[in-house]
């Protein structure tokens, strides 16, 4: 930054300084050079360029007040029937904007608002809760609703749609098949359907009927007035809801009612219907009306009050029925415990009167009977302590047994081991002499004439011998125990000669 001081010569035409904007706030400037027009948006300091300055973005009177309204608390511009037959209102507005600054609008929950850039011809929709922020080509578009009762067409301004859900109540007059005029007053419950917020297509359609309630109580009344005209009153008076619900929904292939009545157009959806009232215009046919509903009210009175007093003639017998039954309950009650209360002092006499001998006979039995019992215990203990004994003495017997069992066993093992033992050892004698005698001298007598083979077999002592081939097995086992028992004789014969006396 630096100082200028101008000369003489120059004029200073104005001075400007650093326009601060916060993040929300904005200028329209405009380019004195090309003419162009631009938003500044915040938060900065914005500086204009010696070619630039400030332009003033003006508005129609109604959008003033509307947004006026809208800061202070309130959407819409709600006008009198007069002003809106007239189609003329005060457009007188004090408003305090500055004109430089940019128009910021804040879109309620709920709500959708539709800018217009006339400009580029385009349209851009912003749905609630959101901040908007006017460009210098583009302008709300103003909805003028109708309202009342019965509606009124421009009757409501408002910059910003709401999409419900909420009501409308309207009131007109229908007609008969015999020609009884009826003023009805309906409220349907509505809502606009928009599941998808970036379907542009969609939203911009919610705008396309710039009066979509006044639309919806034209449409609705035709709709009421054509079902109407095809009953009588009798029928309709009897069956009006039914006949008001399918006149508005319609119904289906199998005649059940639909659940809404759905506008193509901007995607209004009526979803219910309300009968708040069905009055008749004709004042002798209210009257008459108004006589017949009393005289069925007064019939229905009657009747009631007819059903509530047998009613409580019916509760009051019953109430009596069963007090008087209650009261015969009590009395036999009381008669059994009167019966008891006699027998019980027949007894007490009966006791006093038989005194002391009574009850010396009751002591006596019952000692008698306490000297059984306790002979009778004795005895069960004596025979208990006799069974303990017999079990002591078996189990003994069955121990000693077994004992024996035992040692019979191991004796009956040690017999069976020595017999095995003795057989053993007179097999390995046998082997042994067979292995004395040698296999040359065993082949010798078996190739040696019979009467060689007779000395040799008396001279080794052998009285009979027995040759045979592999094939034809003989089972020599008691021979050969009689064999090697007479060589054991012999042979113990001969050492005794050979001792020497």
């Amino acid at each position: 930054p630096c100082d200028y001081i101008p000369p003489v010569p120059v004029q200073v035409l104005e001075w400007r300084k650093a326009i601060p904007l916060d993040k929300n706030e904005g200028i329209y400037v405009r380019d004195v050079k090309s003419g162009e027009l631009k938003l500044v948006r915040g938060p900065q300091a914005y500086m204009l360029t010696p070619y630039e300055k400030l332009w003033a973005k003006e508005l129609s009177p109604l959008v003033e007040r509307l947004l006026n309204e809208q800061q202070s608390g309130l959407m819409i511009e709600r006008r009198g029937p007069q002003e809106s037959q007239n189609g003329k209102a005060s457009t007188e507005t004090k408003s305090g904007r500055d004109p430089t600054r940019a128009v910021v609008f804040h879109v309620p929950q709920n709500s959708v608002v539709q800018l217009h850039n006339y400009k580029d011809r385009t349209a851009r929709v912003v749905f609630g809760p959101d901040l908007v922020m006017l460009e210098p080509d583009e302008a709300f578009t103003v909805l003028s609703l109708s309202g009342g009762k019965p509606k009124q067409p421009h009757a409501i301004r408002t910059i910003a749609l709401f999409m419900g859900p909420d009501f409308m109540t309207d009131v007109f007059t229908v007609e008969t098949s015999d020609h009884a005029r009826l003023q009805l007053q309906l409220a349907y419950n509505w809502h606009f359907d928009m599941p998808d917020h970036n379907n542009t297509e969609a939203a911009a359609r919610m705008f396309q009927a710039p009066d979509f309630v006044g639309d919806t109580c034209k449409a609705i009344p035709s709709r009421v007035r054509g079902k109407v005209a095809e009953v009588r009153f009798d029928e309709f008076h009897r069956n009006s809801a039914k006949i008001i619900r399918e006149a508005v929904f319609g119904a289906d292939e199998q005649g059940r009612i639909r659940n809404e009545f759905r506008f193509d157009t901007n995607n209004l959806v009526i979803t219910n219907v309300d009968i708040k009232s069905v009055e008749p215009v004709d004042e002798e046919t209210l009257k008459s009306l108004r006589k017949s509903v009393q005289i069925v009210i007064q019939i229905t009175s009657d009747a009631q009050e007819a059903a509530a007093r047998h009613d409580a003639e019916r509760v009051e017998q019953e109430a009596k029925a069963r007090l008087e039954r209650q009261s015969i309950v009590d009395t036999r009650e009381a008669d059994a415990e009167r019966q008891k209360l006699l027998e019980l002092r027949a007894e007490n006499a009966a006791i006093e009167a038989t005194g002391q001998a009574t009850a010396e006979a009751k002591a006596a039995a019952e000692a008698s009977r306490i000297k059984g019992e306790t002979t009778l215990n004795l005895t069960k203990q004596e025979n208990e302590a006799t069974r303990i004994c017999n079990q002591t003495e078996l189990e003994q017997l069955k121990a000693r047994q077994a004992a024996e069992f035992e040692h019979q066993k191991a004796l009956t093992d040690l017999e069976i081991a020595k017999a095995e033992r003795m057989a053993t050892i007179r097999a390995e004698e046998f082997k042994n002499r067979v292995a004395a005698i040698g296999p040359e001298t065993l082949q010798t007598i078996a190739t040696a004439g019979p009467a060689l083979q007779a000395k040799l077999l008396k001279s080794l002592g052998l009285k009979s011998v027995l040759f045979t081939d592999g094939n034809s097995p003989v089972n020599l086992f008691n021979t050969a125990e009689g064999l090697l028992g007479r060589m054991t004789e012999r042979t113990k014969s001969r050492e005794e000669d050979d001792e020497p006396f």
